[in-house]
């Protein structure tokens, strides 16, 4: 069923195009990549982190649900916390190694250490 609700298109004038589709501004959320394709960065981070050392995992392509899954995957293996935002994964302590093994036992075979 069309959702048709008028509320949604406050402030819109009459048109007479019979085929005119109403934009919401909402932006189609991006489909993860398979684990193949994706191109993950590890890295070391300990800028604006009082001096602690933080495994950095970026370039992530995919919904948010499936990074903040990934994110928890990660931390659950390696035993330590961290959290998932903004497309990166960030895994409490200089663990770059160990997520790298993880990773690419789970298939995402072109991960790599910066």
């Amino acid at each position: 069923m069309k959702k048709n609700d008028w509320k949604d298109r406050l402030g819109i004038m009459y048109s007479t195009n019979p085929d005119f589709q109403y934009n919401t501004g909402e932006e189609a959320e991006e489909k993860t990549l398979p684990k193949e394709k994706q191109l993950l960065r590890i890295s070391l981070d300990k800028r604006n982190r009082g001096g602690k050392a933080v495994t950095l995992i970026t370039g992530f392509h995919g919904t948010p649900d499936d990074l903040v899954a990934l994110g928890k995957f990660l931390k659950v293996k390696c035993g330590v916390g961290g959290s998932a935002k903004d497309g990166e994964i960030i895994v409490q302590g200089d663990l770059r190694t160990k997520v790298l093994d993880i990773l690419q036992k789970e298939g995402y075979v072109k991960s790599r250490l910066i």
